[in-house]
């Protein structure tokens, strides 16, 4: 997979998850089998607006050539997708996400991205100007 292919894909699914986060949070937080209050509500709605915003940053920057800030950009994704298989599998231990089937598709997701964002962060070669 080329790395315009794996951030367009990167995008879509950010994209996809955010706006669905954004619009409708009660669902997102019912399918793990979290109660939906209003605290959680909005900040479902605020890492919906979060994801939607790195997708389409995703989208924008798929066709750019190596560069210092491309690099930082994967790197900081795969701090992402791992902060985020942390959180809900100890959200999943602590018994605040209780439904079991409500993380294991976002847990296998986060993985297979981190991988792709560390292989294309790892792999990239940056021209040295001396």
């Amino acid at each position: 997979m080329t790395r315009k292919t794996f951030l367009t894909t990167a995008s879509i699914i950010a994209f996809s998850v955010g706006i669905f986060a954004l619009l409708f949070p009660s669902i997102l937080l019912d399918s793990k089998g979290v109660t939906p209050l209003y605290g959680t509500l909005v900040w479902t709605r605020e890492t919906g607006l979060l994801l939607l915003s790195i997708g389409v940053i995703a989208f924008l920057i798929r066709k750019n050539d190596d560069s210092e800030t491309l690099k930082a950009f994967l790197f900081g994704n795969s701090f992402i997708q791992i902060g985020l298989f942390i959180i809900e599998l100890s959200a999943y231990f602590d018994g605040i996400i209780t439904k079991l089937s409500g993380i294991i598709p976002n847990l296998i997701l986060h993985i297979l991205l981190a991988i792709g964002f560390i292989h294309f962060w790892a792999t990239m070669k940056l021209k040295t100007n001396k």
